[in-house]
């Protein structure tokens, strides 16, 4: 009793202490190797003010700053993978992943709105096994186009992953074809998909459903592939450029359409809405 009193006691008396060092702690950035505070890098949303490295955010943090508040509905969220090639381990790294995460897979999906336009959207994350593509990551994305064709309504898609899970095999694979298939006929009906590009976008992912948005969007600088910069290096015989893969790079190619910095994502996807004529619902008077 004595005991939780004083830890009370103890947390009122340091409470000012904790805020003013929570305000001094820093954040050193990757690219410039600049010291920001992390206050001031959480309240731009991961980006460094100095050299406007962007950092990863996860599923719901890109949610909570793209969609309107309180606007977002959830799909399929009890959807868990099972273990179809009886891959070591593969059920307990899964578990302890979504207890670290809150994540149930590598993909959160649903319906929204931004800026009043109603969309389905799709936020991959990378703290899941890299944001995988395993069974239920591809059952969750075609549920949702097929949802978007069903109902009229444009697809804003967040990519973020490293390509198929290994664990799963040709089960995996066979993802890229199902959400590849899935986006045509969101396509053939009439259908808008924006696809943003974030860090890193690769493998199977890049080679399926987020390579074949009407529009596709990337963030500066990043990674945005099929196979590792070695690997292609030792098939062609050729020193790749510095800047191969990264989202610059394949925006002079015409890979990617336009680069737009995070604080103007929301903005940005929210005026090609509306240029497709995905207007916001009137209100009723």
């Amino acid at each position: 009793m004595f005991e939780d009193f004083f830890n009370v006691v103890k947390k009122r008396f340091n409470g000012d202490e904790d805020e003013k060092s929570k305000e001094k702690e820093t954040f050193r950035c990757p690219r410039c190797q600049t010291n920001i505070l992390l206050g001031r890098y959480e309240e731009l949303h991961r980006v460094c003010p100095n050299c406007n490295y962007h950092g990863r955010l996860s599923a719901q943090e890109r949610i909570s700053i793209t969609v309107d508040k309180e606007s977002f509905r959830e799909f399929d969220s009890g959807l868990i993978s099972g273990n179809p090639l009886d891959f070591p381990d593969y059920p307990e790294k899964q578990a302890e992943i979504r207890e670290k995460t809150g994540l149930k897979d590598s993909v959160i999906t649903g319906t929204a709105t931004i800026k009043g336009s109603p969309v389905v959207i799709g936020v991959m994350d990378s703290r899941y096994m890299m944001g995988s593509m395993g069974s239920v990551a591809g059952e969750k994305i075609t549920r949702a186009f097929e949802y978007a064709t069903e109902n009229n309504l444009p697809v804003v898609m967040f990519t973020a992953s490293g390509g198929a899970r290994m664990q799963e095999g040709i089960v995996s694979l066979m993802q890229m074809a199902k959400t590849s298939g899935a986006v045509k006929l969101h396509s053939e009906s009439g259908g808008l998909y924006i696809t943003v590009m974030t860090d890193p976008t690769t493998g199977g992912v890049t080679a399926s459903f987020a390579s074949l948005g009407d529009i596709i969007i990337a963030e500066p600088k990043v990674l945005i592939g099929f196979a590792g910069r070695r690997v292609i290096e030792s098939t062609i015989k050729q020193k790749l450029p510095a800047d191969f893969q990264l989202a610059e790079f394949q925006h002079e190619k015409g890979f990617v359409d336009m680069i737009v910095e995070r604080r103007k994502m929301r903005s940005t996807l929210s005026h090609l809405l509306k240029l497709h004529g995905y207007y916001p619902a009137e209100k009723e008077v």
